[in-house]
């Protein structure tokens, strides 16, 4: 039950160095925004909707 819950991975994405050895281009850079962005909504999502869950 631990590893489902084991938010890390997520979280650190956030605070990734870029890697020196690939060239990063516009795409690349608007993709994991894209992501970052995407995982902060679902982020939110799930804690509205556990919020709810325990208020009613």
């Amino acid at each position: 039950m631990k590893n489902l819950f084991d938010f890390s991975e997520v979280l650190t994405y956030f605070f990734r160095k870029p890697d020196p050895n690939r060239k990063s281009t516009f795409n690349l850079r608007v993709m994991h925004g894209i992501n970052k962005v995407s995982i902060l909504i679902f982020l939110v999502c799930l804690i509205v909707m556990a919020v709810r869950l325990f208020t009613r």
